[in-house]
């Protein structure tokens, strides 16, 4: 049984088709559109492609993107890639490529496939978190992905910063119009910012390494902000795991000292909650995207 997953992301659109033990049969990418009907024809012609190299036809089709739909209009909002916001994403892809097709939010792929098959496979709850340009989060309770009520679970990205300094408060402003999002803080973006103005993560991350003592005071920040952040998520949901992708979860650096950052701020005697990197890495995407159809459909 092959499944097709579609990773829709802000400067790529990458297609893959899996096998039932969840080995890649086809892989293939393109430039991500700029315009909507223009991206409607990429995903269709690069399933098609994937069809075609792995020897299959009419493959269920599973879709990751950026934002979410809104569950009672369909319509899709809260995405970076701006052209999708506001529009009726699924119900124009299953007209282009004429088929019923599932979408999730990426972050929710990414839960997904690690619950799946990675590093959080056989965990009861997953919390999911990419920490990359920005930050955002997934949640998957026995195997299957938790949407929320109002489609939004996991919107992680859009909290505050919790237990602010007097020096962290009130926060940068938001893209979406609050102050304080973590997404402002905890992504690579904002280890960055933390550092000098200008700085992205990985050159951070890279002066740390190289002893600038300013660069390291900003990593050990990066990782009190992150362990707060995670301590609240724990104190709501009490997870088997967090797994963590996107760039920042690539510095290793961070693993060691991570839990002794959250374990103050949960509300219990003891924490023992493992935090691993995801498995599957840049591919979790596409993979959980593939997922969205479980074996029994």
């Amino acid at each position: 049984m092959i499944r097709i997953g579609v990773d829709f992301g802000g400067t790529k659109i990458e297609a893959a088709a899996l096998d039932a033990e969840g080995r890649f049969r086809a892989r293939v990418r393109g430039p991500s559109p700029g315009s909507y009907d223009d991206s409607l024809s990429a995903v269709g012609e690069l399933v098609a492609e994937a069809e075609r190299q792995a020897g299959v036809a009419g493959a269920s089709v599973g879709i990751g993107i950026p934002g979410s739909p809104n569950p009672t209009t369909g319509l899709i909002r809260n995405a970076n890639s701006t052209h999708l916001n506001g529009r009726p994403l699924q119900a124009d892809l299953e007209r282009v490529m004429g088929r019923p097709v599932r979408l999730a939010n990426d972050a929710n792929c990414l839960a997904l496939s690690e619950a799946t098959d990675g590093a959080a496979a056989g965990a009861n709850v997953v919390f999911a978190a990419i920490l990359g340009t920005g930050c955002g989060a997934g949640v998957t309770v026995d195997g299957r992905l938790l949407a929320g009520h109002n489609g939004i679970a996991g919107e992680w990205g859009h909290t505050p910063l919790p237990w602010p300094s007097a020096q962290e408060w009130p926060g940068p402003t938001c893209w979406c119009g609050h102050q304080g999002c973590l997404e402002l803080w905890i992504s690579g973006t904002g280890l960055g910012r933390s550092w000098r103005a200008g700085a992205d993560g990985q050159a951070t991350v890279s002066a740390a390494r190289a002893g600038d003592a300013s660069a390291q005071a900003a990593l050990g920040a990066y990782v009190d902000r992150l362990g707060r952040a995670l301590a609240v998520v724990c104190n709501i949901l009490d997870p088997d795991i967090i797994v963590l992708a996107g760039g920042v979860s690539n510095v290793d650096e961070l693993y060691a000292p991570l839990p002794a950052a959250i374990a103050p701020h949960v509300f219990s005697d003891l924490f023992e909650t493992p935090v691993a990197k995801a498995l599957h890495g840049d591919s979790s995407g596409v993979r959980g995207a593939a997922w969205l159809w479980p074996p029994d459909q």
